[in-house]
């Protein structure tokens, strides 16, 4: 009763803030700026043409335009060019040096999870649910198809550790399935990633030295990110505009904290599901006919 009487004391907007805390401010685990970009090196971007890109292609290099071969490009501002489409080129400039520093931060939040679960080097024939594994270096990393199981999450994200090189062997494939538009695919490779010739890749490669994507490699939802090399592409075609959902990165007192997102689940069912579904409303509706007869 005592504490009932003293709170009557204060006013309304203190005694809520006694009871009421405020939420810590949830953010992607790509920074805005980092996000914008597809393809992103420290010191050159090099490009055999003709590659597709949709989203940004930049360096952060005090190369400037000279960091960037066969794209458009100018020192400090971006360009328009036409193997870029829903983007501009960067050679240098307050956006992709922003983007950079984005990198490193998220590289270390990956880096957060821990190890997860330990797979073969090899994820070939595997399908794997949503979660933390650790591959580790191999002569490839995938040499036939890999497909990744959202389980009827909207919201599923696989994050792959990859203490040093992330190697695909020719004409191998990444598949995603069961999942929404805010799924996140993450490789958070240690040293460099090579996807070799004809690859069909998907998935976020955010690497601490160089990328190089083979002749007609591809990455038909993801991007590629160097965070102290460069990138190499040879007529390959990247969009970075999906699978960089399902991770929340909270900022504290101690540090960021990175968190799953909650299951959402997918809007759209399986084509088998609803067939399912669809024979069972057809059963009750001749159930209630024959009721009614």
């Amino acid at each position: 009763m005592k504490i009932l009487k003293y709170l009557s004391l204060l006013p309304l907007t203190a005694v809520g803030a006694l009871f009421v805390t405020t939420p810590a401010l949830a953010t992607p685990i790509l920074g805005s700026g980092l996000a914008s970009f597809t393809v992103l090196g420290a010191s050159t971007v090099t490009n055999v043409p003709t590659s597709t890109i949709v989203g940004n292609v930049g360096v952060w290099s005090s190369g400037g335009a000279n960091a960037i071969t066969d794209f458009n490009s100018s020192p400090g501002v971006g360009v328009s060019d036409p193997q870029v489409t829903g983007g501009s080129v960067y050679a240098g400039g307050a956006l992709a040096q922003s983007a950079q520093g984005q990198l490193t931060t998220a590289r270390d939040n990956l880096s957060s999870l821990g190890a997860g679960t330990l797979l073969g080097a090899d994820l070939s024939g595997m399908t794997l649910a949503p979660g933390v594994y650790t591959v580790p270096a191999g002569t490839t990393n995938l040499s036939g198809s890999l497909t990744l199981d959202g389980e009827g999450n909207a919201n599923a994200a696989w994050v792959f550790q990859m203490p040093s090189t992330l190697i695909t062997s020719s004409n191998s494939d990444v598949n995603v399935i069961n999942t929404g538009s805010d799924a996140g695919v993450y490789w958070n490779v240690g040293s460099s990633a090579t996807i070799d010739v004809n690859t069909t890749f998907l998935g976020n490669i955010l690497a601490l030295a160089s990328i190089t994507f083979n002749t007609t490699a591809t990455d038909l939802c993801g991007r590629a990110l160097a965070d102290t090399g460069a990138v190499t592409l040879d007529q390959n075609s990247l969009s970075g505009n999906c699978f960089s959902g399902g991770l929340d990165v909270t900022s504290t007192p101690n540090g960021d904290v990175v968190d799953f997102l909650p299951f959402v689940p997918v809007d759209v069912p399986e084509p088998a599901s609803l067939m399912l579904l669809m024979l069972s409303l057809a059963g009750l509706f001749g159930f209630r006919l024959r009721r009614q007869a």
